[in-house]
């Protein structure tokens, strides 16, 4: 019952406010992708007999403001997907066959645009947060840039695929934002690996600069 009243709540809220409603159902998700990437990355620590690191706020609120961002832009585009990239023949309604030519042709768009424009924005805001410099989030772009988005695209295409094929359109961005914890934690632990050489390195500068 609790979450057919959930559903209910989500839907009402969606027909009325769509992006605000998206935005704040994102950025939760995020921030939980990023608390499930922290909490594991302690027991990591933990096994490996590494002093256990704090848990890390900001860097979750960083997480959740992503998340806010980008909830509308994945709902526009996924409007766009459904106006430009139909599922169906034209005048068939939600009766007629999936073409599966037509739903491969949306998933191919969705991973050759929006993935790749997703992980830059992803890579640049972070960088951005956490207050780097143009050197360091250049830096970021070659370290991380590339074995993420083949990484995406090992994943992706099939939530997708399943994202189109069965789920209604208010519910597409909450369904990947859920696949997406997972991703969510791979970004965390792969951008806070990142983050750690980059101090360490700037650390390791600041010595040599003052002797």
């Amino acid at each position: 019952m609790a979450n057919i009243a959930l559903a209910r709540a989500y839907q009402q809220s969606f027909e009325s406010h769509p992006y605000y409603t998206l935005a704040l159902t994102n950025g939760a998700l995020n921030a939980l992708g990023d608390a499930v990437a922290q909490v594991t990355q302690k027991f990591i620590d933990s096994d490996n007999g590494r002093r256990k690191r704090r848990y890390d706020i900001p860097r979750t609120l960083r997480f959740f403001a992503f998340g806010v961002g980008m909830g509308p832009l994945i709902g526009r585009w996924n409007f766009f997907l459904e106006r430009n990239f139909p599922l169906r023949s034209i005048g068939s309604g939600n009766t007629g066959k999936v073409s599966l030519r037509a739903l491969a042709r949306r998933v191919g768009a969705d991973q050759l645009i929006i993935a790749p424009f997703g992980l830059a924005l992803f890579i640049g805001s972070m960088g951005l947060m956490e207050g780097r410099d143009a050197k360091h989030i250049q830096r970021r772009y070659r370290d991380m840039y590339k074995p993420a988005l083949l990484a995406n695209w090992e994943v992706w295409p099939v939530a997708q695929l399943i994202n189109f094929r069965y789920m209604p359109l208010p519910y597409r961005v909450p369904f990947q934002s859920t696949c997406g914890v997972f991703w969510t934690l791979y970004l965390s632990l792969l951008n806070a690996k990142e983050s750690e050489e980059q101090n360490r390195e700037d650390h390791m500068q600041r010595t040599l600069d003052s002797k």
